[in-house]
Protein backbone atom coordinates (compact mmCIF):
# COMPACT_ATOMS: atom_id res chain seq x y z
CA UNK A 1 0.00 0.00 0.00
CA UNK A 2 1.35 3.41 -0.98
CA UNK A 3 2.14 5.66 1.99
CA UNK A 4 1.12 9.30 1.84
CA UNK A 5 3.32 12.17 3.02
CA UNK A 6 2.42 13.59 6.42
CA UNK A 7 2.61 17.38 6.59
CA UNK A 8 3.83 18.90 9.83
CA UNK A 9 2.13 22.11 10.88
CA UNK A 10 5.45 23.95 11.14
CA UNK A 11 6.58 23.05 7.60
CA UNK A 12 4.92 24.90 4.71
CA UNK A 13 5.15 22.60 1.68
CA UNK A 14 3.30 20.10 -0.48
CA UNK A 15 4.61 17.16 -2.48
CA UNK A 16 4.39 17.40 -6.29
CA UNK A 17 0.82 16.81 -7.42
CA UNK A 18 2.06 14.11 -9.80
CA UNK A 19 2.53 11.95 -6.70
CA UNK A 20 -1.21 11.96 -5.95
CA UNK A 21 -2.95 8.60 -5.84
CA UNK A 22 -5.21 7.40 -8.62
CA UNK A 23 -7.39 5.50 -6.12
CA UNK A 24 -8.82 7.46 -4.46
CA UNK A 25 -8.30 9.87 -7.30
CA UNK A 26 -6.12 12.80 -6.36
CA UNK A 27 -5.36 12.10 -2.70
CA UNK A 28 -1.95 13.67 -2.19
CA UNK A 29 -1.08 14.20 1.48
CA UNK A 30 -2.36 14.25 5.07
CA UNK A 31 -1.95 16.56 8.03
CA UNK A 32 -0.69 20.09 8.19
CA UNK A 33 -3.09 22.89 9.08
CA UNK A 34 -5.59 25.28 7.53
CA UNK A 35 -3.60 28.45 8.02
CA UNK A 36 -4.09 31.18 5.39
CA UNK A 37 -0.54 30.71 4.10
CA UNK A 38 -0.96 26.96 3.64
CA UNK A 39 -4.36 27.29 2.00
CA UNK A 40 -3.05 29.95 -0.38
CA UNK A 41 -0.10 27.74 -1.29
CA UNK A 42 -2.44 24.80 -1.82
CA UNK A 43 -4.72 26.62 -4.26
CA UNK A 44 -1.78 28.12 -6.11
CA UNK A 45 -0.47 24.56 -6.53
CA UNK A 46 -3.75 23.04 -7.73
CA UNK A 47 -4.51 21.42 -4.35
CA UNK A 48 -7.50 21.69 -2.03
CA UNK A 49 -8.53 20.25 1.38
CA UNK A 50 -11.44 17.84 1.70
CA UNK A 51 -12.03 15.68 4.77
CA UNK A 52 -14.51 14.78 7.49
CA UNK A 53 -14.49 15.41 11.25
CA UNK A 54 -13.18 11.91 11.96
CA UNK A 55 -10.21 12.25 9.57
CA UNK A 56 -6.96 14.16 9.51
CA UNK A 57 -6.80 17.00 6.99
CA UNK A 58 -6.68 15.41 3.53
CA UNK A 59 -5.22 17.26 0.53
CA UNK A 60 -6.34 16.50 -3.03
CA UNK A 61 -5.38 17.21 -6.64
CA UNK A 62 -7.57 15.02 -8.90
CA UNK A 63 -6.81 14.15 -12.50
CA UNK A 64 -8.75 15.10 -14.56
CA UNK A 65 -9.92 18.43 -13.14
CA UNK A 66 -13.38 19.87 -13.66
CA UNK A 67 -13.35 23.53 -14.70
CA UNK A 68 -15.68 26.12 -16.16
CA UNK A 69 -14.18 28.66 -18.51
CA UNK A 70 -16.16 31.88 -17.99
CA UNK A 71 -16.94 32.36 -21.69
CA UNK A 72 -18.28 28.80 -21.97
CA UNK A 73 -21.10 29.02 -19.43
CA UNK A 74 -24.15 27.30 -20.93
CA UNK A 75 -27.53 29.01 -20.78
CA UNK A 76 -30.42 26.75 -21.74
CA UNK A 77 -33.69 28.11 -23.10
CA UNK A 78 -35.46 27.49 -19.81
CA UNK A 79 -32.67 29.16 -17.86
CA UNK A 80 -32.76 32.12 -20.25
CA UNK A 81 -36.47 32.52 -19.50
CA UNK A 82 -35.71 32.50 -15.77
CA UNK A 83 -32.99 35.12 -16.25
CA UNK A 84 -35.37 37.30 -18.27
CA UNK A 85 -37.82 37.27 -15.36
CA UNK A 86 -35.17 38.88 -13.10
CA UNK A 87 -36.63 37.01 -10.14
CA UNK A 88 -33.32 36.58 -8.31
CA UNK A 89 -31.05 39.38 -7.12
CA UNK A 90 -27.36 38.43 -7.20
CA UNK A 91 -24.83 39.97 -4.82
CA UNK A 92 -21.30 39.28 -3.63
CA UNK A 93 -19.81 39.24 -0.13
CA UNK A 94 -23.08 40.25 1.50
CA UNK A 95 -23.63 37.10 3.58
CA UNK A 96 -20.43 35.03 3.64
CA UNK A 97 -21.10 33.57 7.09
CA UNK A 98 -24.61 32.46 6.11
CA UNK A 99 -23.48 31.02 2.78
CA UNK A 100 -20.79 28.79 4.26
CA UNK A 101 -23.13 27.74 7.09
CA UNK A 102 -25.97 26.76 4.74
CA UNK A 103 -23.55 25.00 2.39
CA UNK A 104 -22.62 22.76 5.32
CA UNK A 105 -26.19 22.24 6.52
CA UNK A 106 -27.57 21.41 3.07
CA UNK A 107 -25.39 18.32 2.60
CA UNK A 108 -27.78 15.49 3.47
CA UNK A 109 -25.09 12.81 3.28
CA UNK A 110 -22.91 14.59 5.83
CA UNK A 111 -20.62 17.52 5.37
CA UNK A 112 -16.91 18.02 4.88
CA UNK A 113 -17.40 21.67 5.88
CA UNK A 114 -16.29 21.11 9.45
CA UNK A 115 -16.13 23.83 12.09
CA UNK A 116 -12.38 24.00 11.48
CA UNK A 117 -13.00 24.54 7.76
CA UNK A 118 -15.59 27.25 8.43
CA UNK A 119 -13.19 29.15 10.67
CA UNK A 120 -10.35 28.84 8.16
CA UNK A 121 -12.40 30.21 5.27
CA UNK A 122 -13.85 32.97 7.41
CA UNK A 123 -10.25 33.99 8.08
CA UNK A 124 -9.59 33.99 4.32
CA UNK A 125 -12.71 36.08 3.81
CA UNK A 126 -11.43 38.65 6.30
CA UNK A 127 -8.19 38.76 4.31
CA UNK A 128 -10.09 39.42 1.07
CA UNK A 129 -9.19 36.03 -0.44
CA UNK A 130 -12.43 34.05 0.06
CA UNK A 131 -15.68 35.42 -1.35
CA UNK A 132 -19.35 34.55 -1.43
CA UNK A 133 -21.97 35.01 -4.12
CA UNK A 134 -25.61 35.18 -3.03
CA UNK A 135 -28.99 34.74 -4.73
CA UNK A 136 -31.95 36.48 -3.08
CA UNK A 137 -35.60 35.97 -3.97
CA UNK A 138 -38.13 38.78 -4.28
CA UNK A 139 -38.98 38.48 -0.58
CA UNK A 140 -35.37 39.25 0.31
CA UNK A 141 -34.60 35.68 1.40
CA UNK A 142 -31.22 34.06 0.78
CA UNK A 143 -32.08 31.10 -1.48
CA UNK A 144 -28.78 30.33 -3.20
CA UNK A 145 -25.12 30.78 -2.48
CA UNK A 146 -21.58 29.83 -3.34
CA UNK A 147 -18.20 30.54 -1.79
CA UNK A 148 -14.71 30.19 -3.15
CA UNK A 149 -11.18 31.53 -3.36
CA UNK A 150 -9.92 34.25 -5.71
CA UNK A 151 -6.19 34.35 -6.43
CA UNK A 152 -4.83 36.18 -9.45
CA UNK A 153 -7.14 35.57 -12.40
CA UNK A 154 -8.36 32.22 -11.07
CA UNK A 155 -11.47 31.54 -9.00
CA UNK A 156 -11.66 28.29 -7.06
CA UNK A 157 -15.24 27.29 -6.28
CA UNK A 158 -15.64 25.41 -3.00
CA UNK A 159 -19.31 24.73 -2.36
CA UNK A 160 -22.76 25.98 -3.29
CA UNK A 161 -26.39 25.52 -2.30
CA UNK A 162 -29.80 26.17 -3.81
CA UNK A 163 -33.04 26.42 -1.85
CA UNK A 164 -35.23 27.43 -4.80
CA UNK A 165 -35.32 26.07 -8.35
CA UNK A 166 -32.72 27.68 -10.62
CA UNK A 167 -31.21 29.87 -7.88
CA UNK A 168 -27.76 28.29 -8.20
CA UNK A 169 -27.92 28.28 -12.01
CA UNK A 170 -28.73 31.99 -12.17
CA UNK A 171 -25.95 32.60 -9.66
CA UNK A 172 -23.47 30.66 -11.82
CA UNK A 173 -24.35 32.66 -14.93
CA UNK A 174 -23.81 35.94 -13.11
CA UNK A 175 -20.57 34.71 -11.58
CA UNK A 176 -19.17 33.46 -14.89
CA UNK A 177 -20.09 36.64 -16.75
CA UNK A 178 -18.66 38.85 -14.00
CA UNK A 179 -15.43 36.82 -13.87
CA UNK A 180 -15.12 37.16 -17.64
CA UNK A 181 -15.60 40.93 -17.39
CA UNK A 182 -12.84 41.08 -14.78
CA UNK A 183 -10.44 39.04 -16.90
CA UNK A 184 -10.51 35.78 -14.96
CA UNK A 185 -9.42 32.79 -17.02
CA UNK A 186 -10.91 29.86 -15.15
CA UNK A 187 -13.44 28.83 -12.52
CA UNK A 188 -12.16 25.69 -10.82
CA UNK A 189 -14.97 23.24 -10.05
CA UNK A 190 -12.68 20.50 -8.68
CA UNK A 191 -14.74 17.41 -9.59
CA UNK A 192 -17.60 16.74 -12.00
CA UNK A 193 -21.27 16.82 -11.11
CA UNK A 194 -24.35 16.71 -13.37
CA UNK A 195 -25.23 20.27 -12.29
CA UNK A 196 -21.81 21.66 -13.22
CA UNK A 197 -21.70 19.81 -16.54
CA UNK A 198 -25.14 21.20 -17.41
CA UNK A 199 -23.71 24.70 -16.90
CA UNK A 200 -20.88 24.12 -19.36
CA UNK A 201 -18.15 22.81 -17.08
CA UNK A 202 -15.83 20.13 -18.46
CA UNK A 203 -12.94 18.02 -17.28
CA UNK A 204 -9.41 18.68 -18.48
CA UNK A 205 -6.13 16.89 -17.71
CA UNK A 206 -4.52 18.03 -14.46
CA UNK A 207 -1.41 19.03 -16.40
CA UNK A 208 -3.50 21.44 -18.50
CA UNK A 209 -5.12 22.86 -15.38
CA UNK A 210 -1.70 23.44 -13.80
CA UNK A 211 -0.52 25.21 -16.96
CA UNK A 212 -3.50 27.57 -16.69
CA UNK A 213 -2.66 28.26 -13.04
CA UNK A 214 0.97 29.04 -13.83
CA UNK A 215 -0.12 31.49 -16.53
CA UNK A 216 -2.84 33.24 -14.53
CA UNK A 217 -2.25 32.90 -10.79
CA UNK A 218 -0.02 35.99 -10.54
CA UNK A 219 -1.96 38.20 -12.93
CA UNK A 220 -4.03 41.09 -11.60
CA UNK A 221 -7.73 40.98 -12.57
CA UNK A 222 -9.50 44.09 -13.84
CA UNK A 223 -11.44 44.83 -10.67
CA UNK A 224 -11.23 47.35 -7.85
CA UNK A 225 -13.43 45.49 -5.40
CA UNK A 226 -15.44 42.30 -5.17
CA UNK A 227 -18.74 43.89 -6.15
CA UNK A 228 -20.91 42.64 -8.98
CA UNK A 229 -21.54 45.20 -11.71
CA UNK A 230 -22.67 42.75 -14.41
CA UNK A 231 -26.40 42.29 -14.82
CA UNK A 232 -28.40 40.11 -17.18
CA UNK A 233 -29.24 42.41 -20.11
CA UNK A 234 -32.87 41.37 -20.39
CA UNK A 235 -35.16 39.66 -22.91
CA UNK A 236 -34.46 42.12 -25.71
CA UNK A 237 -30.87 40.84 -26.15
Amino acid sequence: MTSLPWLDADQLWFPPVEQALTDPDGLLALGGDLSPKRLALAYRSGIFPWYSDDQPILWWSPDPRCVLFPDEVHISRSLRRTLNQAYFRITADQAFDDVIRICGESRKEGTWITQEMKEAYLDLHQLGIAHSIEAWNQRGQLVGGMYGIAIGCCFFGESMFSLETNASKVLMVHLARQLKAWGYEVLDCQVESPHLLSMGARSIPRSEFLSILRACIDRTPAQKSWNFQWRWPGPEV
